[in-house]
């Protein structure tokens, strides 16, 4: 197969099962042969990335998917899409171990908030304690210029619950527990928006209908670069 991207998932399944979901509904193809080249990678079994981040006596995921990158360094793809935030904690050094660009979903998600925003603005992550911990995405904003509200306990709590009670645990969308974070953190905490920044919150944003904010949902925009790359190099063989 030539002119094929790789996409390192699995982390957790039912998101990735979403990013591939809407990366297909938003391919413009009218037969077979319009749709994209992709292998999948579907790693379930890398060690949770939040518990190694909080406590490093944990299981270490960084060997795991630095075995995946050998593995796609063998089948050339031309770009690398890795769909789990908290694991961005060990980009750069799944991008040392391989001359194949990786993109790089919390500087897509940024870069979609400058489109939208100006600096000084207030910008809430929601995401697992891991990639709050992390700075995954606080450094990329703050390096923008933006204002980021990080939760507090109670509003992390939520988000944990829903994160991984629910969708994680019982594959339950809870969409009124959502609702109910989203309206504490534009009306309670006065932000201008919100980045999802879990694959877990951009699945839940996938299928509750009726959301009355506007956010920010890097899947979403990875999903859009994903498809964008992938045509661009279809177009020029």
């Amino acid at each position: 197969m030539e002119n094929f991207f790789s996409i390192l998932g699995g982390m957790g399944t039912m998101a990735t099962e979403s990013f591939i979901r809407i990366l297909n509904q938003r391919t413009q193809a009218h037969n077979d042969q319009e749709y994209l080249n992709y292998v999948m990678f579907n790693h379930a079994t890398v060690p949770d990335r939040t518990a190694y981040i909080l406590d490093h006596k944990q299981d270490n995921p960084l060997p795991y998917l630095l075995d995946d990158i050998k593995k796609q360094n063998v089948l050339n793809p031309d770009f690398i899409v890795l769909t789990c935030n908290t694991a961005h904690y060990f980009f750069d050094e799944l991008q040392g171990a391989t001359e194949i660009p990786l993109l790089h979903m919390p500087r897509e998600a940024v870069t979609e908030v400058e489109k939208h925003h100006q600096p000084g603005e207030k910008i809430a992550v929601l995401a697992t304690e891991g990639t709050i911990t992390a700075k995954v995405y606080q450094n990329e904003l703050e390096a923008k210029g933006f204002e980021v509200l990080v939760p507090d306990k109670e509003l992390q709590g939520k988000v944990n619950h829903l994160i991984y009670q629910d969708v994680k645990e019982n594959d339950f969308i809870n969409s009124e527990l959502y609702l109910e974070i989203l309206s504490d953190v534009f009306e309670k905490y006065g932000c201008q928006n919100a980045v999802l920044g879990c694959t877990e919150l951009s699945l839940v944003q996938e299928l509750t209908e009726d959301v009355p904010y506007s956010v920010i949902d890097a899947q979403s925009i990875l999903a859009d670069r994903t498809i964008e790359l992938a045509l661009k190099n279809r177009s020029s063989i």
